[in-house]
């Protein structure tokens, strides 16, 4: 008898920070965040849904001010309050985890989602935007949150590039796929 295999379902989680972003050493303004671009080439590929992360009480519009109240965040260990989350993510096998990278690891509102549901079974592909600080610590971060999930090797792009990665992270989404 032959096995049929079973299509993986994706889900792509991201948070993404509009208005003011660092681009090579310049304060830009800009209409759509870049780890939402990034998320959106990945849902575009692999299919399944996408979910973007909120925060009740919205980070400062001014980036110096923004990177000062992350700052803070990640010294006090805080889960800011999301507006929504998912009812469940038992239908998933794949979680696409999107970020920016701030102060060397994700946003605490990107472990506020992860600490509202169980991850064990699950893969969770982790990707950041930064400006050259590469995953930090994010990965060893998830691992050590989601136990029982398998967290893959992530991918990183500089968010000043997020325009032009679309061929990059839709290759990387398409291999966990496999």
């Amino acid at each position: 008898m032959k096995k049929v295999r079973r299509e993986m379902k994706a889900l792509t989680v991201y948070y993404s920070r509009k208005g003011e972003n660092y681009f090579s050493g310049n304060i830009r303004n800009i209409a759509k965040g870049n780890t939402e671009i990034v998320a959106e080439y990945i849902n575009e590929a692999v299919g399944g849904d996408i979910f973007e992360i909120e925060t009740v009480k919205e980070y400062a519009k001014d980036y110096t001010k923004c990177t000062e109240e992350a700052m803070a965040e990640k010294k006090a260990n805080a889960r800011p309050e999301l507006k929504r989350i998912p009812d469940s993510i038992d239908a998933y096998d794949v979680i696409f985890l999107g970020y920016p990278n701030w102060w060397g690891t994700a946003p605490m509102c990107v472990f506020t989602f992860l600490e509202a549901f169980d991850f064990a079974g699950k893969t969770i592909a982790p990707f950041c935007t930064n400006e050259g600080s590469g995953m930090g610590v994010s990965e060893k971060d998830i691992k050590n949150m989601c136990k029982g999930a398998k967290v893959v090797s992530g991918l990183s792009i500089r968010g000043s590039e997020a325009q032009v990665s679309k061929n990059r992270a839709v290759a990387w989404a398409n291999e966990i796929m496999k």
